[in-house]
């Protein structure tokens, strides 16, 4: 069987939308080829890292790359994907070069060839995230491993965005906490919840490619017990005031469209996680926040993206 490689050469804001409107068109993964993974420091003992060649990334901006069966529908596909992502300048979203290129690869190929950017990372002080084929022996006893298919999920666990939420879920859920996860995408963040102790986990998303990847992955952490998945869009329909913590890793834009409900929704008390941030982005998203009741008790940095961690009043 004969694969499109469709290559967006695009801005780092856009890696994330782009990446979901590839999922859309049926792409089963994403490769992102980010110059900063050249200069990235890194501890080498976790095994994540392997030589990186400077000729596989571009000099400026971000390359993302996805594969599509060649049918009689590519043509339209390629063409509704250019589309989409033109539209991404209507929410004020940086688009960089927006250079798109298609090539044909045969199946052997595209099989292994998106491998050697997934390997085992540590993302934070307890969190490493492994691919299902590695074999992988935690380093500490204390060490909680998340294993994530890159084939079927919607991202690895490793953008900044996603790292961030990990850290800020690691620094406020408590045993027995109830979470709500809003656009789980993979459902890395949800398992990461069940995995700290809490006692229960909703996961949302509109799409339901992403409630179907999401279910595959929490069965493959054995968490399905305390987690349960649903399509849904944000937090429409949810009356009650249950959650203790809400995490959303999102873009700002759609954040900011539901800080109300956020407010409703969550305990006195209770935590809202917001990412998916960019840094121009930032003060607007606080203030929104702040307006609906809640104190910032913390902001983490990394790269360009911003997280969130606020508290209800």
């Amino acid at each position: 069987m004969k694969w499109s490689e469709i290559s967006i050469h695009t801005a780092n804001e856009a890696v994330e939308p782009i990446s979901h409107i590839l999922h859309e068109a049926g792409a089963s993964g994403v490769v992102i080829e980010d110059p900063y993974e050249l200069i990235k420091e890194r501890e080498d003992q976790f095994g994540e890292i392997y030589q990186l060649d400077p000729k596989d990334y571009p000099e400026e901006g971000v390359i993302v790359k996805a594969y599509l069966p060649v049918n009689s529908f590519l043509g339209e596909t390629v063409d509704a994907i250019k589309e989409s992502i033109n539209n991404l300048i209507i929410h004020d979203i940086d688009i960089g070069l927006n250079k798109v290129t298609i090539s044909e690869v045969n199946e052997e190929e595209w099989a292994t060839a998106w491998k050697k950017y997934y390997n085992p990372v540590k993302i934070s002080e307890r969190f490493t995230v492994v691919p299902t084929w590695e074999d992988y022996t935690p380093v500490s006893s204390d060490e909680l491993i998340i294993e994530l298919d890159p084939g079927m999920a919607f991202g690895t666990g490793t953008h900044p965005t996603t790292v961030m939420c990990i850290q800020a879920l690691e620094r406020t859920v408590k045993a027995g906490d109830e979470v709500i996860d809003v656009g789980t995408g993979s459902g890395v963040l949800s398992i990461a919840a069940a995995l700290l102790g809490a006692a229960n986990i909703r996961a949302y998303d509109l799409d339901e490619v992403a409630v179907k990847s999401a279910k595959l992955n929490i069965k493959l952490n054995k968490v399905q017990e305390k987690v349960s998945v649903a399509q849904n869009n944000l937090l429409d329909g949810i009356e009650d005031h249950s959650a203790d913590v809400i995490v959303a890793n999102i873009l700002a834009e759609v954040i900011l469209r539901f800080t109300e409900d956020v407010a409703r929704v969550v305990k006195p008390g209770g935590t809202f996680i917001a990412s998916g941030i960019i840094q121009a982005k930032k003060d607007l998203v606080k203030d929104a926040i702040i307006n609906e009741g809640f104190s910032i008790v913390e902001t983490i940095l990394m790269e360009d993206w911003v997280a969130i961690i606020a508290q209800k009043k």
